[in-house]
């Protein structure tokens, strides 16, 4: 078979070709073009070159097309209209956008902010679902790999090519149960070792950020239980006198049921983050997403920090404090 090197060939002829077929017209191409009718006449006689045929040949009233124009034609409209699609804008319209939205999120963030975000694609895009899945040490890769949309989480570094920006700024809170013997107490940090702990880890391995404190203190914590899921926490430290220390924009989800101190040492603040890929960074679908998700976040009222997006460094998180 005959190959033809595509880099000795310039393409722009084939729009000429196209003009030429349609309008059988030198003179009506160079006008269609925006050419000179020397030029389209010149672009001609390299079209017979690189097709070996006349392709127009003249007839009694005007140019007619040779049986290989007539053979080609149909491709070559096709093979413009591709190209023009191809360098064309992608608009996306949520409205009739259908599949899935693929998360990575612990369970304390997803019971913080799926609702908000549930709310948002039920007005903006009714027919796109929502999976959620639980991350793990290979969430970075998960983005890597195009397996997920996009991960939220605690994450301050992550490798060249993640995207990341700030949701919203969270601090620590101390939950017992409303009734607990503990509560009509001032909590000292004595006191608040004493207790038992239930902690949230998603792996159930490694310690959780309040005992990586505690050790750098010199003090330790008896955790009772580890969970994964934030729900069983929950129900857990409602019906126990077990204690668990968490993210004010969870605490607020769970109410009257429970008694929020301020924690007896010096925990800080933390940014929730979203992170995605660099090669969905302009995707309007994307794009769309991620607006959608940081919507949600403002929606949970929880005070804002917005960190500018950009490049960072992976530190996967697997557990809750």
């Amino acid at each position: 078979m005959h190959e033809v090197n595509l880099r000795r060939v310039d393409l722009n002829l084939l729009v000429v070709l196209e003009a030429l077929l349609d309008e059988r017209s030198v003179t009506r191409a160079a006008v269609r073009l925006a050419m000179s009718q020397p030029a389209v006449s010149r672009a001609l006689s390299r079209l017979r070159k690189l097709f070996a045929d006349a392709l127009l040949v003249e007839g009694r009233t005007g140019y007619i097309l040779t049986a290989r124009a007539e053979e080609i034609r149909p491709a070559l409209r096709r093979t413009l209209a591709d190209i023009a699609t191809m360098l064309g804008a992608n608009p996306f319209d949520p409205a009739m956008a259908t599949g899935h939205v693929r998360l990575l999120m612990m369970d304390l963030e997803t019971a913080a902010l799926a609702p908000h975000l549930l709310a948002r694609l039920a007005v903006e895009a009714p027919a796109l679902d929502l999976d959620i899945l639980p991350p793990s040490a290979t969430a970075i890769e998960a983005l890597e790999e195009d397996a997920v949309d996009a991960l939220v989480g605690v994450i301050d570094d992550a490798p060249a090519g993640i995207r990341r920006r700030g949701l919203y700024q969270d601090r620590f809170v101390t939950l017992m149960r409303t009734g607990h013997p503990a509560a009509n107490h001032e909590l000292t940090l004595d006191r608040y070792l004493e207790l038992g702990h239930i902690v949230v880890s998603v792996t159930g391995v490694g310690p959780a950020f309040i005992d990586v404190a505690l050790t750098g203190m010199g003090r330790r914590r008896r955790v009772s239980v580890r969970v994964p899921s934030f729900l069983a926490a929950v129900e857990i430290a409602a019906r126990s006198d077990l204690i668990m220390t968490l993210p004010s924009s969870l605490a607020q989800m769970v109410g009257g049921r429970f008694v929020s101190l301020p924690p007896p040492l010096d925990l800080g603040s933390f940014t929730m983050s979203l992170l995605w890929h660099a090669r969905h960074q302009d995707e309007p679908r994307h794009v769309w997403l991620r607006h959608s998700i940081a919507a949600a976040a403002t929606a949970l009222g929880a005070p804002g920090s917005s960190i500018a997006e950009g490049s960072v460094r992976s530190q996967p998180a697997g557990s809750a404090p």
